[in-house]
């Protein structure tokens, strides 16, 4: 899946961005807003995917003065389609969420991080997960802990045909790589959207706390 254009799965023509921008709001857009917002094709396009669009209800096309301003038919037949198109990001979000909470072994964090965080990756960009455990280095993850990372993985590329790349840390290690400034924190910092856990900055922040106060 494109991280960067989740509808482009479906839809490969500038219809999918466009879509993608009317989906996000509730307000009506000229043809020039939508274009710039979409970031895709030329403006001549965009106005043509918009009277097409408007020409079968799916799309609201009201003139304005001198312009035409349009907006999503939130109640058409096809506009549920268009929102869980463009809703497929935040989907993978709450599925990699839910299968997290049904581990028998509870991570102490998990954050998405990297391009698909940030929306920009491609459809070959990894999902980026950051998960922090409890176990030492000297003992290792158990079994059930690998299996548990092995079938999220699994999972993610079935819903996405994207590979999870798992950056698995024990909580001595997390709080190494903070103190000694690796450059993958500040990734951790930017992008960071927890799905398991506190908040990434309070699960940081505690675990710089508790060491100071050692």
């Amino acid at each position: 899946m494109d991280m960067s254009n989740p509808t482009s799965t479906v839809i490969q023509t500038v219809d999918g961005p466009v879509l993608d921008v009317l989906a996000r709001t509730t307000a009506p857009l000229t043809g020039r807003k939508i274009h710039q917002l979409a970031a895709a094709g030329s403006e001549t396009g965009t106005r043509n995917v918009l009277r097409r669009l408007a020409s079968t209800g799916l799309v609201e096309a009201t003139e304005v003065g001198p312009s035409v301003q349009y907006k999503l038919n939130r109640d058409h037949l096809a506009a549920n389609a268009v929102l869980e198109l463009t809703s497929l990001r935040q989907r993978l979000f709450d599925g990699i969420r839910g299968e997290i909470q049904g581990w028998r072994i509870q991570p102490m964090h998990a954050s998405i991080f990297g391009s698909t965080a940030r929306g920009d990756g491609g459809v070959s960009s990894d999902v980026d997960l950051l998960i922090v455990h409890k176990f030492s280095a000297v003992e290792g993850p158990t079994p059930t802990w690998i299996d548990q990372v092995t079938d999220l993985a699994d999972q993610v590329y079935r819903w996405s045909g994207n590979h999870l790349q798992a950056y698995e840390l024990s909580s001595l290690g997390f709080l190494q790589h903070i103190q000694a400034g690796e450059p993958i924190v500040k990734d951790w910092r930017r992008d960071a959207i927890t799905v398991s856990g506190p908040e990434f900055r309070t699960f940081m922040n505690t675990h710089v706390h508790e060491e100071s106060a050692r």
